[in-house]
């Protein structure tokens, strides 16, 4: 189970200070949004799991696969669209809703199989697939003081 605390502790500013384990980082808002630009906003954020779970993802395959993998690099961008104006978004949505593209880099020698299977795997590490799926929310807010 991924646990993670955020502590803002300046209300005038939009700074976020985020832990995990031994691990701290920050997210903010850029200057144009008001904030101070010291961390990735939010939605960096979000694309950083994505990211970093379908590069994960891709090496442990060819790891397991014994295939001859050099590097891999990915792009994820985030907006939002009129489901009117997305022709891979489906029937299913109206409105505004997010879309998240991505380009993933594969550098290795693979024959037309291999790229076809990790074109597939691309999609389906465990947080894309969690994003994709939707996810329940449960929440508590507690007031201190």
């Amino acid at each position: 189970m991924a646990t993670i605390t955020a502590d803002l502790h300046d209300p005038a500013r939009y700074r976020v200070e985020l832990r995990s384990g031994r691990h701290v980082w920050y997210a903010d808002e850029p200057v144009d949004a008001g904030g101070d630009d010291t961390g990735p906003d939010p939605y960096a954020l979000l694309l950083s799991a994505v990211a970093s779970c379908t590069c994960i993802t891709l090496t442990m395959y060819c790891r397991r696969k014994g295939w001859d993998l050099h590097s891999i690099s990915a792009r994820y961008t985030h907006d939002k669209v009129h489901a009117r104006d997305c022709e891979d978004c489906g029937d299913d949505h109206t409105g505004v809703i997010d879309r998240i593209r991505s380009e993933i880099f594969i550098e290795g020698d693979f024959d037309d199989d291999q790229r076809a299977r990790l074109s597939d795997i691309a999609q389906r590490c465990p947080v894309h697939r969690t994003i994709e799926n939707g996810v329940a929310f449960t929440c508590e807010t507690v007031f201190v003081g």
